[in-house]
């Protein structure tokens, strides 16, 4: 094969995704696992008859590549990883490559919180549409998997910090920054400018005809953007003034004003509740206003869209008590958000804890105080929960698993209750990942 030698690192929905797409394309490709892989990548990688390691990583037939795509949840600081760079090799990420093999378009979405609820937003409005579009990075399919077979004209993107990191070509056309707040800081050395370093790659290579897309409330964000040299089309979103070009709030109503052309529509008529979520429902709406989709178009979506899995869902309502599953909230702004969308005061039974990225609790201390009547921790440690608030909350008890959350939690409920599942941690130590934890937590509720 004359293409060069790829090794992809990882084999989850990225890496397998790259592996099929560099085989396409001619390369010789070989992927490595530290972990083991999933029956049906191993299906997917014998089909295209590419050979793969599991449970190992051996060096030598890493170490002769060409170019190494690394998925994006292989840190920086593996000794791998370390050895790779020391060599001078290059390290890119799957969307980075895919970017390479497609002319579509891409809209491109990140921030701290709310990604994925924006970004599956905008797929369902240019979807209503009538585009042809696909979605991938951080959700649904390998974006690489797609580029290989589809031939969509759009694709929108959810792309998390650790994709940004590997990608140094690829360009948005439209690109969305919805807020920074501190996260993953365990990977970027505890240092927060690292962190936003890595959240503004997403404006790299924009060009003067394309967009970016930002929220000018979030201080972090605003504090970084008089830093960088945009040639872009800037276009803000804010709930505190009134902007000449992007989204605001007039009274009421969601107003959006781009090239001349105008969008409102009142903010009660959004599907998505809480303040959060008028700030996606302005992302969404600047997006489809640059994209010059029809008005009623951008109108409906805006009120049928149904939510995201694992993210504010509400699962049952038992004995008047109501269970909302929120577990992708994997940080201590996304739990803010959570809380602060609750009506009510000392009704809440929150369920919290797992793998803490850092987290300061305290930023939480005065909803708690207002909203929460109980903690149900559900973590393997679950100390610096105990130490933020046991001078606020007179009950917080430590369970192991979500059956147990959710019984515990159920048995501390009364009429016109909500049981919380909103974790601010990472799931890693005692679920695979959050929708394992969602999903576990939503059986447990339907068997109480």
């Amino acid at each position: 094969m004359g293409n060069g030698r790829i090794v992809v690192l990882g084999g989850g929905e990225s890496g397998v995704g790259a592996a099929v797409l560099a085989k396409e394309k001619g390369f010789d490709v070989f992927l490595s696992d530290l972990g083991a892989l999933k029956d049906s990548y191993k299906e997917t990688l014998t089909k295209f008859s590419i050979p793969f390691e599991e449970k190992q990583h051996t060096e030598e037939l890493i170490l002769n590549a060409t170019e190494i795509i690394k998925s994006p949840g292989i840190p920086e600081k593996a000794p791998l990883i370390k050895k790779i760079k020391d060599k001078g090799m290059k390290i890119i990420s799957e969307i980075e490559f895919a970017g390479r093999y497609t002319n579509a378009k891409t809209i491109c979405i990140t921030g701290s919180n709310g990604k994925t609820t924006t970004t599956s937003l905008i797929y369902h409005m240019l979807k209503k549409a009538g585009l042809n579009v696909g979605l991938g990075g951080n959700i649904g399919k390998s974006f690489a998997y797609q580029v290989a077979f589809e031939n969509y004209d759009y694709y929108v993107l959810e792309l998390s910090s650790f994709q940004l990191d590997g990608m140094y070509d690829f360009k948005a056309d439209i690109a969305v920054l919805l807020n920074i707040t501190p996260d993953h800081l365990d990977r970027y050395e505890y240092k927060m400018q690292n962190y936003v370093d890595s959240k503004f790659r997403i404006t790299q290579n924009l060009k003067e005809n394309d967009c970016f897309i930002f929220c000018s409330d979030d201080e972090v964000t605003m504090e970084n953007l008089e830093k960088i040299v945009l040639r872009a089309r800037l276009l803000p979103f804010s709930q505190e003034f009134e902007v000449e070009e992007g989204a605001y709030l007039d009274g009421e109503t969601l107003t959006v004003k781009c090239a001349g052309l105008e969008f409102e529509m009142p903010v009660d008529e959004l599907s998505l509740k809480g303040k959060h979520n008028v700030y996606n429902s302005m992302a969404a709406a600047i997006t489809g206003t640059v994209l010059e989709l029809r008005n009623d178009v951008i109108r409906k979506s805006l009120s049928d869209f149904q939510g995201v899995e694992h993210r504010l869902e509400p699962v049952l309502r038992v004995r008047g008590i109501t269970f909302i599953n929120d577990s992708k909230a994997t940080n201590i702004n996304s739990t803010w958000y959570a809380l602060e969308s609750m009506k009510g005061r000392q009704n809440v039974i929150w369920i919290v804890g797992g793998v803490d990225k850092g987290n300061d609790y305290s930023t939480l201390a005065s909803l708690v105080n207002e909203k929460v009547k109980a903690i149900v921790c559900l973590g393997v440690d679950n100390a610096k929960i105990h130490e933020a608030f046991k001078d606020m909350v007179p009950t917080i008890i430590d369970t192991q698993s979500a059956e147990d959350a959710v019984l515990e939690s159920y048995k501390l409920g009364a009429e016109g209750d909500v049981v919380l599942l909103s974790p601010a941690c990472a799931s890693f130590d005692l679920f695979e990942n959050y929708e394992d934890r969602g999903r576990k937590f939503k059986n447990a509720v339907r068997n109480l």
